[in-house]
């Protein structure tokens, strides 16, 4: 059998239950709340917005990508139009774009943040304007929990009159100078899949601070029925609403939101102590102001830097041959065949950042023994060269 088998599986980031979850699920069996809607829903939204800040109204959804789709319909797109996504980001980002005939342009990461670069931005927005094309939506995207350079792109995204569609789905739980993340678009998004800080096995929402905006959203999220004792409907509806018993385990996981975020740092705090000063090794910076959950640990690794030139595959290939789970970045969507031909704006650093990123395990369910697992498969890797670790 080999040291593979007998070694049990380290997960990049796996679902952690604080305790309260099943209390939740077991009143909604109780009570038979089972179905779509319920209790829990209200609650989990109430204690969201009390999170987030009493100003912002939320709706639990199925997923943060359904969120993602009723905030590009609450803004009108439609086919032909155009909107700007981050381009270093998971598919669900863009996806919701395509889903309403509309083009994705992409715009490219600037290297303080791994975001969407507002210089780039700026530069989209003015080339598509010129070519008359009409720009309904930015989605930046806060990229393993780091925050995205907010104020500079809400300024943009003022002067040119576009709205921001916030992509909150790995940054629960971040602040921008002292504002939540999920706060800072005319519509935000969040997701609670079981990778993120918390989870409620597959959900997500849509926050706003415009009231109006989230009861549409919830209109139209549970089929758009039309008041009426029997089934009425003037518009396209989905079937988009959190079932009670998922955001029963919301509710749950909410009283450990911050603990969780404490945790994902402290796994953080682990890697850069040791792995900071290895040559040819970087992690994703914080910028001023910023203050990141670190949903992931995310390095990249310079080969024309690295002891004996080990790249990012060499580190996946070792950690992965002990059963731990590791991943590259996202690959750019300006890479992926689906968008092929759509526009990109951009200077190579998101390409740069997926040949050389790597994401470490990082979930809160980490024990120290895990930790020192994957850090001694990295030192022995590095055994055979002349180095020196902390």
């Amino acid at each position: 059998m080999s040291d593979k088998q007998h070694s049990p599986k380290i997960w990049l980031s796996a679902p952690h239950m604080g305790g309260a979850e099943q209390s939740f699920v077991e009143e909604a069996f109780a009570t038979n709340w089972v179905a779509p809607l319920g209790p829990h829903v209200d609650g989990f939204e109430a204690d969201l917005s009390i999170f987030l800040g009493r100003d912002r109204h939320v709706t639990a959804l199925s997923s943060g990508t359904a969120a993602l789709h009723l905030a590009l319909i609450l803004l009108g797109v439609d086919r032909g139009d155009e909107v700007i996504c981050q381009s270093m980001t998971f598919s669900a980002s863009a996806n919701p774009i395509g889903y309403l005939g509309a083009t994705p342009v992409f715009v490219d990461s600037e290297t303080d943040t791994w975001n969407m670069s507002p210089d780039l931005l700026e530069k989209a927005i003015r080339d598509r304007q010129a070519k008359g094309k009409k720009i309904k939506a930015i989605i930046p995207v806060h990229l393993y929990g780091m925050p995205a350079r907010m104020d500079r792109i809400q300024a943009i995204a003022q002067h040119y009159g576009i709205p921001i569609v916030e992509d909150a789905a790995e940054a629960l739980g971040s602040t921008l100078k002292g504002r939540q993340m999920g706060t800072l678009g005319d519509l935000s998004i969040l997701s609670f899949n079981g990778n993120k800080i918390i989870t409620t096995s597959g959900g997500g929402a849509l926050v706003s601070g415009d009231a109006g905006w989230i009861k549409r959203a919830r209109y139209l999220a549970t089929q758009a029925r039309d008041p009426a004792p029997h089934y009425e409907h003037s518009v396209l509806g989905y079937n988009y609403r959190m079932s009670n018993i998922c955001a029963g385990i919301g509710r749950g996981q909410m009283q450990v939101l911050e603990d969780r975020v404490l945790q994902r740092r402290a796994n953080f705090a682990f890697y850069y102590d040791w792995l900071a000063g290895v040559p040819g090794f970087s992690f994703q910076p914080e910028a001023e102001g910023a203050y990141s959950n670190r949903w992931l640990t995310t390095i990249l690794v310079d080969p024309a830097c690295s002891p004996g030139g080990v790249t990012r595959e060499d580190l996946r290939l070792a950690l992965a041959a002990d059963n731990i789970e590791s991943r590259p970045l996202w690959k750019p969507m300006h890479r992926q065949p689906v968008f092929e031909g759509c526009p990109f704006y951009g200077d190579g650093t998101a390409d740069r950042l997926f040949e050389q990123g790597l994401c470490l395990p990082s979930g809160t369910s980490l024990t120290p023994g895990d930790l020192e697992r994957v850090r001694a498969v990295l030192l022995k890797l590095f055994q055979t060269n002349t180095i020196s670790t902390p």
